[in-house]
């Protein structure tokens, strides 16, 4: 199992921003017969065992040196526009108790439909929503593509290799994975064609105001300079 360090975090509120600039994540820590604890732990070793953990595989923290924990990442904050990592949510689990989580697929092998027809691999779903004990839980779910051969091939979830232990809840029936032909030449230059759109009224008028106030503010340094020529 993953291992994972984390301290006890004393600070809190909008004061773990200086926790943030000296690389160091601040987290919470809650679940299955514990208390809420606040954390820290380096932003690059959380890195490293999140791609290969995700949030559907079972990790051992380990709180200033005491006994591991078994957690699972619950959720994770990031900033809307560096998409750096700001929080995160460690759950600790009953290693006995069914859990349900979402798992991501896992697109493997080569599709003769898109190598030797040109067709463009259509990915309808990246995730299911799956039901086991902690430990059994994958962290990707494979979808072997070299069942398309053809355009009219399809992947549904119920084609899928998953391990006894593992409950797929989504539904069954919900194709994963087809190809479709490539595109003609004819769709190609529709593509490319610019649609023409009717300028609501309402937007004529503010971009027709906009313009006159351009002009007006064009026209009184002009005025100015006239006035000052004058004098």
């Amino acid at each position: 199992m993953l291992k994972l360090k984390a301290k006890i975090r004393k600070i809190t509120g909008k004061a773990v921003k200086q926790i943030r600039k000296e690389e160091l994540i601040p987290a919470i820590f809650y679940g299955f017969k514990v208390k809420n604890q606040n954390l820290e732990l380096k932003y690059r070793e959380f890195i490293n065992i999140y791609k290969q953990a995700g949030e559907s595989t079972l990790i051992e923290l380990i709180i200033d040196g005491k006994k591991p924990e078994p957690v699972l990442v619950h959720a994770v904050q990031t900033h809307p526009v560096s998409d750096k990592i700001l929080h995160i949510d460690f759950l600790k689990v009953n290693l006995k108790k069914l859990i349900k989580t979402n798992v991501s697929l896992e697109f493997i092998g080569e599709s003769l439909a898109v190598k030797d027809l040109g067709g463009i691999l259509v990915r309808s779903i990246t995730e299911l929503e799956v039901q086991a004990l902690p430990l059994d839980l994958p962290n990707q779910i494979r979808v072997d593509i070299s069942s398309l051969k053809t355009f009219d091939d399809s992947i549904k979830i119920s084609d899928l290799k998953v391990s006894k232990k593992i409950e797929i809840l989504t539904d069954k029936d919900i194709v994963v994975a087809t190809v479709s032909p490539p595109r003609t030449q004819e769709e190609l230059e529709k593509l490319e064609e610019k649609p023409e759109q009717e300028i609501p009224e309402q937007a004529k008028e503010e971009a027709e105001e906009g313009e006159e106030a351009e002009k007006e503010d064009a026209k009184e340094p002009e005025e100015e300079k006239k006035e000052q020529d004058k004098s």
